[in-house]
């Protein structure tokens, strides 16, 4: 393995999670319920039947989870606020205790020393909001815009980087077309009007905020034709054009791809004059997250989806339902995604080419695998490997040029996966939901030692 990987001085060395997959439903201090809340307790929609009532219970463990990171040498480390906890309804009051949750977290990242990079917005929607319709409805956005000025302006001297919407692709496609994700609807023309709004949303909140340092978020993948023919070329600018240009081309260009919109074929009135220049808004960075590379075909004989979870979905690719996803041929994680370091190189050089000039940050990319915890430890070498192909990935972007600043690892512990439940391990740190012990993997132990490398060489304030 890499031991010798050598990055720039300054460069962010973190891990990642989200709220709802790590705190626990404590509603104690006036947490509200959120659509994950909801869709968790419906049959069927969970593998398992799990929830996050619990999850690894972070928000009562945060000052011992805070002194893994440590431990572990991180830099920085990239979380998200819980709105219904913020905002229990979605507009109207502000909850305090809930800021102050999130005050005490950041107070005790930066007595560590660890850079606090705080995502606004990572799929929990307070359920009064999805009852008034959701990011379907408009309204959602200028909600949304309120709740992160009240977080901004409560937590703007605790936080160096704020960030708007994790993976708008993701809230709305698989919320709203497929289903799999809360709120678990299969409406694909919602989807469409819930992507604009998301991004929309975005926009609103970096002018409303007007942060010292502000960023937008998506989930970019490598697309690739399973051959050369025809209809495989035009599946593959169909997905990539609704995975990664219809968000790059929005919040980047302020415009979204005119193929992309004849693939839709629906009616665009819910878009309305000014939108795309507000989703334009300034960016002071541009966070990337990276897992894996689609290859696909026009023709049929592949999967409807790329691994979704085993619950009753839909197709999230409006428009393009008749595109499959089909083996690459490449050693697959236990999610069954590919693993293509080399897909992560080709996604920051297109950004970095075809887009303005913007830094850049990994802020996602990690792996899962049916971890073994025997005599204490985890063996997770599968992991490490992924770690070091795409930490080799990163190196060579920023000798292409590429304004890469920082790496954050998903996810920095165990989890509660989504429709997954519990069966899919991603974290640096294996958790035993029974007990709530925290155990470093080997994965955990080699990320320490190369960001210990990479720190040990930076210059000093004399």
């Amino acid at each position: 393995m890499s031991s010798h990987l050598r990055f720039p001085p300054g460069f962010a060395w973190g891990a990642a999670t989200s709220a709802y997959q790590i705190e626990g439903a404590v509603s104690d201090d006036g947490r509200g319920v959120s659509i994950w809340d909801t869709f968790t307790k419906r049959p069927g929609r969970v593998v398992g039947g799990h929830h996050a009532d619990v999850a690894i219970d972070h928000y009562h463990r945060y000052r011992d989870d805070v002194a893994v990171m440590a431990d572990l040498g991180l830099s920085a480390y990239r979380f998200s606020v819980s709105w219904p906890r913020i905002q229990p309804a979605g507009s109207g009051a502000f909850n305090h205790k809930g800021l102050d949750f999130y005050k005490r977290l950041c107070d005790e990242l930066l007595a560590r020393g660890i850079d606090p990079w705080l995502t606004l917005y990572h799929w929990d929607l307070p359920q009064a909001l999805e009852d008034a319709g959701g990011w379907p409805e408009r309204d959602t956005a200028y909600r949304f815009a309120e709740y992160a000025l009240c977080v901004h302006d409560a937590l703007k001297d605790h936080v160096h980087t704020f960030s708007t919407v994790n993976e708008p692709w993701c809230a709305a496609f698989l919320g709203y077309a497929s289903g799999e994700h809360a709120p678990g609807r299969r409406e694909p023309d919602s989807a469409i009007r819930a992507a604009h709004h998301l991004n929309l949303a975005h926009g609103l909140a970096v002018r409303a905020m007007n942060a010292r340092r502000v960023g937008g978020c998506v989930n970019l993948y490598a697309i690739t034709p399973a051959t050369g023919s025809d209809a495989d070329l035009d599946a593959a600018r169909r997905i990539d054009g609704l995975q990664n240009r219809f968000f790059l081309d929005a919040l980047l260009l302020g415009r979204y791809p005119e193929d992309v919109l004849a693939d839709l074929g629906m009616d665009t009135g819910f878009i309305h004059d000014g939108d795309l220049a507000t989703i334009n808004a300034p960016l002071d960075v541009l966070l990337v997250n990276y897992y894996s590379r689609f290859t696909v075909s026009g023709a049929g004989g592949g999967k409807a989806s790329a691994a979704a979870a085993p619950t009753e979905t839909g197709s999230p690719w409006v428009g393009s339902e008749h595109v499959s996803f089909v083996n690459g041929g490449r050693p697959v994680t236990a999610m069954g995604w590919e693993i293509d370091d080399a897909g992560l190189l080709e996604v920051l050089q297109r950004v970095a080419r075809d887009y303005p000039a913007i830094p850049l940050v990994v802020s996602e990319n990690g792996a899962a695998f049916d971890d073994v915890l025997k005599d204490g430890r985890v063996h997770d070498a599968e992991r490490t490997a992924y770690l070091d192909c795409h930490l080799r990935a990163c190196r060579e972007a920023i000798d292409a040029g590429v304004p890469l600043q920082g790496y954050f690892a998903w996810s920095l512990m165990d989890n509660f996966e989504w429709a997954w439940g519990y069966g899919k391990r991603f974290g640096l740190v294996h958790v035993d939901f029974e007990t709530q012990e925290r155990v470093l993997k080997d994965s955990a132990r080699w990320y320490s030692q190369i960001i210990r490398q990479n720190r040990r060489h930076e210059p000093t304030d004399s």
